[in-house]
Order: C-alpha cells, then sequence, then structure tokens
C-alpha cells in the first residue's frame, strides 16, 4: 500500500532588501487575514512567467509600494516549506531610487537598522535572510556593500 502524500504548491519569491542612505531597511508588516497575517517581511513577490528575478523584484515593489528600486547583488536564496507552501526565496540587495514607499499591499511599513530587526516578527524563512545579513556585515566589518 501506498501512502496519497500531496507536496504544497511551490513559489519562486524574488525578495528585496531594500536599503537608504542612512543605512536602515524597509520591512512591511502582512495585512491581518491569511495565513502568516501580521507578521513582518521583506518586501517581494511570485515570479511571474518569462520574468526574471530583478525584473520581479522591481515590478513586486512599484506594485506594493508605489517606489522605484535598483536591484543589486544576490544576497541568498533560500528553500523552505511551511504547511501549506513551499517557496524559493532569492534574494537581492536593492537601492531605493525615488518616491516614498507607500503601504499599497501591506499593512505598515518601516525603515529599520539591521540591529532592530529582532524587535520584529518575521516569518520562519525571513531568519535566515537576518542571519545572512549580519554574516555580510560581520564578513565585510562594516554595513554590506550591496552594489
Amino acid at each position: 500500500m501506498t501512502a496519497n502524500t500531496s507536496l504544497p504548491p511551490h513559489k519562486i519569491i524574488g525578495v528585496a532588501v531594500i536599503w537608504n542612505d542612512h543605512q536602515q531597511i524597509l520591512i512591511d508588516r502582512r495585512l491581518p487575514e491569511g495565513v502568516m497575517g501580521g507578521l513582518w517581511e521583506f518586501p517581494g513577490g511570485k515570479l511571474e512567467p518569462g520574468e526574471t528575478i530583478p525584473e520581479c523584484i522591481k515590478r513586486e515593489i512599484k506594485e506594493e509600494l508605489a517606489i522605484e528600486i535598483e536591484v543589486g547583488k544576490h544576497l541568498i536564496t533560500i528553500d523552505h516549506t511551511y504547511s501549506h507552501l513551499s517557496v524559493t526565496l532569492t534574494v537581492h540587495h536593492c537601492r531605493l531610487l525615488t518616491g516614498i514607499p507607500q503601504p499599497i499591499q501591506c499593512d505598515q511599513i518601516c525603515w529599520v537598522k539591521l540591529d532592530d530587526l529582532d524587535n520584529f516578527t518575521f516569518p520562519p524563512a525571513n531568519h535566515q535572510i537576518i542571519a545572512a545579513l549580519r554574516q555580510q556585515v560581520i564578513t565585510n566589518k562594516q554595513e554590506p556593500n550591496h552594489f
């Protein structure tokens, strides 16, 4: 007899670690409804067919936050499986070019220093992003060079 195991759906997500000129990172809080509602995250979204990860990140940030960004160096790629979803997060450093971030598709936005990220509750996969950012600072012995 074989067990009927159904795998959760898989999504490829482009994720932005958006830096401003004050070495702060933009995070957003998910809308309260739905799975993981109310948790903080690094903004981004689902890769569309025919799109590159940098194109996905730029599009999602424009749609979700109404700002223009420059997509810089790749930080980390994370494969994570939740009970309801399997994700591949491809994370890039990004820089704010123009606009003032607006919480269009999220509940709230906040600019924070890397050291302050522990004050916010993130989904489990995002903890690896924070760890990678901190490791990069230790390796560089300074704020990360994102471009």
